[in-house]
Order: structure tokens, then C-alpha cells, then sequence
């Protein structure tokens, strides 16, 4: 007699999604409320407000048949925030449980580079905040953690473009 202990684990729903990035304007000049001041790092990242769950998070969602996960991750960030960009490294995968079953999130860290939001049925807000900002709006641990890995990307990218200037 087998149980429940005895069932097979069920196959994990995979998505991707990116922490989607852009550089903040120059001089400081705030683009919206929470924007990079003074010592702060020159970076803005975008949420995204799902109604359905009434929480803020990074853009993401199911991959397709077949679908390529940083292909889907570029198709989310269109898809809910309007935006384009450019996929960069990959960051950490984040793995939690949802209705009992395993979720797999591939992420990237994606700078914007053009588009507009328009409000949909997944998405009816995005913000672009500062980091720490971002790290006290995102309503998920998981989430926040996404953003320390973004900046150590962008950071370990900065400090490259110095030494080579």
C-alpha cells in the first residue's frame, strides 16, 4: 500500500522573469517619487502591481511549450510593463511552492530600453524606485533578495567599465 509520502514530487511549473533596470537621470533629477538622490545608487528597478494577488513584484510569468526561459523572461517584461530590454546576466533561480506544487523562476537582470506601460489585465501599476525603495515596496522575500544580486551585477559592472577607462 503506497501513500502520500509514497507519490512522486509533481512536475514543477517554470516560469521566468527579469529585474528590470534602468539608469537613473543625470543630475539626480527624480523621474518619479523614489527616485535616486544623492549617494544613492544611480539605478532605478521597475515593479510591477498584480491585482489578482494584490502584490508587488518583478516581471514574470509560465513559459510556453517549448519556450526558451530568457526568451519568455523578455516576453513577460513586454507583456506587463510595455517595456523592451536587453537581457544581461543571469540571475539567482528562486524556487517556492504554490498550491502544493513546485515553482521554478529563472531570472535576468534586464536593463529597459525603450516602451511604455500601459495598464492590462495582469499588471495595473509598475514603479521605478530606487533600490532601497524597491527592496521595502516588493512584497516577497524572495523578491527582495533579487534585488541585492541585481546591484551586485550592476555594481561588478561599474567597477569593470572603471578600470578598463
Amino acid at each position: 500500500m503506497t501513500g502520500p509520502a509514497d507519490a512522486p514530487d509533481p512536475d514543477p511549473v517554470l516560469a521566468a522573469g527579469c529585474v528590470l533596470w534602468r539608469r537613473s537621470p543625470p543630475g539626480g533629477v527624480p523621474r518619479a517619487p523614489g527616485s535616486v538622490r544623492a549617494g544613492e545608487a544611480p539605478w532605478e528597478i521597475c515593479l510591477v502591481h498584480r491585482p489578482e494577488y494584490d502584490d508587488w513584484s518583478h516581471p514574470k510569468g509560465k513559459l510556453r511549450s517549448r519556450e526558451d526561459a530568457r526568451d519568455a523572461a523578455v516576453r513577460e517584461v513586454r507583456e506587463e510593463t510595455g517595456m523592451t530590454c536587453d537581457p544581461g546576466p543571469e540571475l539567482p533561480t528562486v524556487r517556492y511552492t504554490v498550491d502544493g506544487r513546485p515553482k521554478v523562476v529563472r531570472y535576468w537582470a534586464a536593463e529597459a530600453t525603450g516602451g511604455s506601460f500601459e495598464p492590462n489585465d495582469e499588471v495595473d501599476r509598475v514603479l521605478w524606485l530606487r533600490p532601497g525603495a524597491a527592496r521595502r515596496q516588493l512584497t516577497q522575500d524572495r523578491d527582495r533578495d533579487l534585488v541585492a544580486a541585481l546591484l551586485r551585477v550592476l555594481r561588478a559592472g561599474r567597477e569593470e567599465r572603471t578600470s578598463v577607462d
